[in-house]
């Protein structure tokens, strides 16, 4: 159980730092500090994109717009911390 506990750890972990790298690339596009015309930035942000955008998008439904600024990554990573610490709880109980 020890090692599906930290297999999960490390997926939501890893997880949680892909969120922070999709936020940090969208703050840096929109002040046009990166060039997206630049093939490999593009393919970055689109991969990123396609990874977090189907956990955030049912989370931007629920969470009011506050102006232009987007709170459900910082959200998710809460949800997703909780979650871990429900898991390893429950995993770790049982032994």
């Amino acid at each position: 159980m020890h090692a599906l506990a930290t297999l999960i750890d490390t997926v939501i972990s890893i997880y949680i730092y892909v969120l922070i790298a999709s936020a940090l690339m969208s703050w840096l596009t929109a002040f046009n500090i990166i060039n997206v015309h630049n093939r490999f930035v593009f393919t970055v942000i689109s991969f990123l994109y396609r990874v977090t955008e189907p956990a955030l998008r049912p989370i931007r439904r629920i969470i009011p717009n506050l102006g232009g600024v987007d709170i459900s990554p910082v959200v998710l990573i809460l949800v997703l911390w909780f979650v871990r610490d429900l898991i390893l709880e429950y995993l770790f109980r049982e032994v």
